[in-house]
């Protein structure tokens, strides 16, 4: 939008001559419009008691009866102040001017505002939304299909796309880190349906971020029995080493490398096994898994960062200081914002 502004005076006032309509004050001498206008009798002085009064119009005057000067005073508090700022203003306000008011009002110059199209439609919509009384819940997203149906072949059809949309917003729970809302959900939905591996699942993560590490294994556990994912695994070793139990730490590494998983997967489990050998103690081993295999990347991803990272802490911790600003240096240069890569940094010196 664009627009010309208006010619008006600074004090917001139309533009006049002098103060139109200022009366003469002082005495009249019966004259000059003092009688009665139609009377045929204008300054003859005997046009009534109409007459009498003409030319004393100054409040104050000492021609005024003292009774017109208590008719006078102000009354109500809005008069008083109104008659404060007419003593502080030196008088009352001039009377308008009908000619100038219109004067002004025919050469002003006023706002054109101009349609440039697509801005007037965004204001619309905008508009729109605004004006509406209830906003819709977000819904949650759309179950897999597959999944679906497994619900309604166990639970049949009214109680499965009941319990469908339940899971879904257990999943949507998930995804927004509400993991008690996303264990409740899905663990009264696992009691219907138990056989249902993304049931188990979702029960199975949302009890892994909360700590609950043995609930999370034995949900996990059955969701992969009953469908393989290997993305499963990781996390399933994780919560294995979050209750101590190495030999099932590692007896579940050799399962990911025999199922020969994405890059993401193979190094999330790749950190949980030299995590779980540094717990130990082992960081000499630790470092040996972590280093094995590894060639360096033509593009740098998330979970290269993440090994970096991991190298890097390692051996701090072997007091190899060098190599270790080398490791966090690397990942500091790639992603500034990554964890605490800086304050590593400034921990080693650097």
């Amino acid at each position: 939008m664009s627009a010309e502004r208006s010619n008006r005076s600074p004090s917001g006032r139309p533009p006049g001559k002098g103060k139109p309509g200022a009366s003469s004050g002082g005495r009249s001498n019966g004259r000059s419009g003092g009688g009665r206008s139609g009377s045929g009798h204008s300054g003859s002085g005997h046009s009534g008691s109409g007459q009498r009064g003409a030319g004393r119009q100054s409040k104050g005057d000492k021609f005024t009866p003292k009774w017109r000067e208590s008719l006078d005073q102000p009354v109500t508090a809005a008069q008083k102040r109104a008659a404060e700022v007419d003593k502080r203003r030196g008088g009352p306000r001039p009377p308008r001017d009908p000619d100038a008011d219109r004067r002004w009002a025919e050469e002003r110059v006023t706002e054109e505002w101009i349609d440039e199209g697509p801005v007037r439609e965004d204001a619309s919509a905008a508009a729109e939304r605004a004006s509406s009384v209830e906003r819709p819940r977000r819904e949650a997203r759309p179950l897999d299909p597959d999944i679906g149906a497994e619900l309604v072949d166990a639970l049949g059809n009214q109680r499965g796309v009941r319990l469908s949309e339940r899971l879904a917003q257990a999943s949507e729970a998930l995804d927004r880190e509400r993991f008690d809302e996303a264990r409740r959900i899905a663990s009264s939905i696992a009691k219907e349906a138990p056989s249902v591996s993304a049931v188990q699942e979702v029960l199975g993560l949302a009890s892994y971020r909360l700590g609950r590490y043995k609930p999370a294994v034995a949900a996990l556990q059955q969701a992969q029995e009953l469908h393989e994912n290997p993305a499963l695994l990781p996390v399933i070793a994780d919560a294995y080493r979050g209750l101590r139990r190495w030999s099932a730490v590692e007896r579940v590494w050799d399962q990911i490398k025999a199922a020969s998983p994405s890059q993401e997967v193979m190094s999330e489990g790749r950190i949980v096994m030299a995590s779980a050998l540094a717990d130990q103690g082992d960081v000499a081993g630790a470092i040996a898994v972590m280093q094995d295999g590894r060639k360096p990347p033509k593009r740098v991803r998330e979970h290269h960062l993440r090994e970096w990272y991991v190298l890097g802490d390692l051996y701090d911790r072997l007091g190899e200081t060098i190599t270790a600003r080398r490791w966090f240096g690397a990942v500091a240069d790639e992603a500034p914002d990554f964890f605490d890569v800086h304050d590593r940094l400034r921990g080693l010196g650097r």
